[in-house]
């Protein structure tokens, strides 16, 4: 398997697509500190050489753009769930990172014995609800305070998953030297942080609400463990957080409906908006899922919207997304009246470990 990324581009079809697919995600996971998961992908990847399975085979026809179905990370979760729930303990060796060992023939006898299992885990994106990426969001509500814009944050999220970053008011963040938030709090981050530190300012949220067309119920011990199996197992502060986030539902529930993207946020935007809040939309890891139609609703709701906003009625966009290009995650921000271009305040380690600040 090639050392560098395989060019793709994010709508690409077909077995050549598939295949650049799982060969991209295993650097992206070597890249990210995850050597075990990268096995994990390398594994299947060599299942769909000669598919003798109806798993297999489904992934090695994939019907629709495996990278931005994230394909390979769909197979991946339901080999973790099937190690987490002790079901297949032929995989412990792998998840323990063991050496001399034949993963492809491992994985290859899981698939065999736990196909209809596995079945299941393929008809839907990843949950990859991650706290720390909250990190991104406070940092750039600070930005935007420092621009003027009021410091009184009513929030909605799209793909917000189980909601966790919807609980981003009773968390502590230490950003640079900069503190936010409760404290302790539910949870509390530290990013590594490169660069400036962000403004310092004092900011609280007037709402904090989000939408998923699979909303996830953290108070349910089996969706929960469907999100645990995301969870890339070599970063264990991952799995404490979520235990965190748990607890922190369980005490008061995120404000999370069903709905899609679009729809949630035209009908959002149509609501009053009072006097001297800031009305922001912000999402994480999630615009690859959105389909296009809905990414050009969303883009003309926000900008038509923008259109009518105000400085004591402003409308800002906060995204922390994956740039495919150069294969890293970019903080950029839009704001209404006056910041209506695109502006990139900084990149990010996609699970929060760090936060690369490119503003001075």
């Amino acid at each position: 398997m090639s050392e560098r990324y395989q060019p793709i581009d994010l709508g690409d079809t077909g077995k050549d697509a598939v295949r650049t697919a799982f060969a991209n995600q295993v650097l992206y996971c070597r890249a990210n500190d995850a050597p075990v998961t990268a096995r994990i992908v390398a594994a299947l990847a060599t299942t769909l050489e000669k598919p003798a399975t109806t798993f297999a085979q489904r992934i090695a026809d994939w019907q629709g753009a495996p990278l931005a179905d994230a394909l390979p990370l769909r197979a991946a979760g339901g080999l973790h769930a099937l190690h987490l729930s002790g079901a297949a303990p032929e995989l412990s060796p792998i998840y323990a990172d063991a050496d001399d060992i034949n993963d492809g023939a491992i994985v290859a006898g899981v698939i065999a014995r736990h196909e209809a299992a596995l079945l299941p885990w393929l008809d839907g994106p990843p949950q990859t609800n991650e706290a720390g990426r909250s990190s991104n969001f406070i940092a750039a509500m600070l930005w935007l305070t420092e621009q003027g814009l009021p410091p009184h944050f009513d929030c909605l999220e799209i793909g917000s998953s189980a909601g966790i970053n919807l609980m981003i008011d009773r968390y502590h963040y230490d950003l640079g030297g900069v503190q936010v938030g409760p404290e302790p709090g539910v949870m509390a981050f530290t990013p590594e942080w490169r660069g400036n530190h962000p403004p310092q300012h004092k900011i609280d949220f007037a709402g904090l609400k989000g939408c998923d067309v699979a909303p996830v119920d953290l108070t349910d011990p089996a969706q929960a463990m469907r999100l645990k199996a995301y969870i890339w197992p070599e970063h264990a502060v991952r799995f404490a957080r979520m235990e965190a986030a748990i607890a922190a539902a369980r005490e008061k529930k995120p404000d999370l409906i069903r709905a899609t993207a679009a729809d949630f946020v035209e009908a959002a935007l149509k609501k009053p908006q009072p006097k001297g809040v800031t009305r922001v939309l912000m999402h994480s890891i999630v615009w690859q899922y959105v389909p296009e139609d809905q990414q050009m609703r969303v883009t003309t709701a926000m900008e038509e919207a923008g259109a009518e906003a105000s400085p004591d009625r402003p409308l800002a966009w906060i995204a922390l997304e994956a740039n495919r290009t150069v294969h890293s995650h970019e903080l950029v921000v839009r704001y209404w009246p006056g910041g209506e271009a695109s502006k990139m305040l900084g990149r990010a380690h996609a699970h929060g470990a760090w936060v690369e600040w490119l503003e001075p």
